[in-house]
């Protein structure tokens, strides 16, 4: 016969509720590890890479340091030699290498000259083959003019004085030629309407238009100059070429009375007599301040 089936009690039936679900649980268990484990191959690829980054990154940063450092090498050395080049500038004085080189010139010309003689060749002669007759003559009338402008230096008479001052203020003076021209224009074209243009030939062949009133080609009789005005230019020129004669007068005047002119009255009558009073003035001003002022003051009894 074959064995009775067990009746399964209620707590026979309670626990194998409670063992069913373990699989379950288990399963679950297994793969929340999974998750929460990390991956081993992923972070050694990310930790790699990520280095590999920041060396590149340091090495680029050198590599400009490397860069700005030599830049500012090379800034410090350009400064310190153009600091030198100007100290030596500003070190040399130009009087002093005018004077070298006139000295050069002269000792070279004496020795070409000694040169000459010792070979008993006329240097002059030799020296002129450089030169051509333009040259030459430029050269001479150069010399000419300098020697005259030495010998008329010293005052001769108030004429010859004016000369000068004529003669620098022609030579300073700019001559506007296209203004000139526009004028001469405007003065034919209202003479030749006015009909006061005549066409007057010269002794040469040589065709000239003279206008009968005046007004251009001004005569003995010609009032055409009243009505001209001048530009502005031309009068700020004027007024600062009187400006600079001014000043050129009293810095003479200055001169002339000594460097102390304009500290007091003006007792001496020539530098000798001035050093002479300011020697007195060393011993006895103390004495004779009061007296002075006094005097100057109208109370001096």
């Amino acid at each position: 016969m074959p064995p009775a089936k067990k009746r399964k009690t209620r707590a026979t039936a309670d626990t194998a509720k409670e063992e069913a679900p373990a699989p379950a649980i288990e399963a679950q268990t297994r793969e929340e590890a999974a998750v929460s484990k990390p991956s081993t191959s992923n972070p050694q690829a990310e930790s790699s890479s990520s280095s590999s980054d920041v060396a590149t990154k340091a090495k680029e940063r050198m590599e400009r340091f490397k860069a700005l450092q030599a830049r500012a090498r090379t800034g410090s050395q350009k400064n310190e030699k153009e600091a030198s080049l100007e100290s030596q500038r500003l070190a040399t004085d130009p009087n002093l290498l005018t004077s070298l080189n006139r000295k050069r010139d002269i000792a070279q010309h004496n020795l070409m000259k000694a040169e000459a003689d010792e070979k008993g060749e006329d240097f002059e002669r030799k020296r002129a083959w450089d030169w051509t007759i333009e040259e030459s003559e430029r050269w001479d009338k150069r010399l000419k003019k300098k020697e005259a402008h030495r010998d008329d230096q010293a005052f001769q008479d108030y004429r010859q004085d004016s000369r000068k001052v004529y003669k620098r203020q022609i030579r300073n003076m700019t001559t506007d030629m296209e203004g000139y021209e526009k004028e001469k224009m405007k003065a034919v074209e209202k003479a030749a309407a006015s009909g006061g243009l005549e066409i007057v030939e010269t002794d040469d062949g040589e065709l000239v238009a003279v206008d009968k009133n005046g007004t251009f080609y001004s005569t003995a009789d010609s009032t055409g100059f009243v009505e001209h005005k001048p530009p502005k230019e031309a009068v700020d020129r004027l007024v600062k070429d009187l400006q600079q004669a001014e000043d050129a007068r009293l810095k003479k005047r200055k001169e002339r009375m000594g460097a102390n002119a304009d500290d007091g009255d003006v007792t001496f009558i020539n530098e000798k007599n001035k050093n002479f009073n300011n020697k007195l003035n060393r011993f006895y001003n103390k004495y004779t301040a009061e007296i002075r002022d006094s005097f100057e003051r109208g109370t001096m009894i």
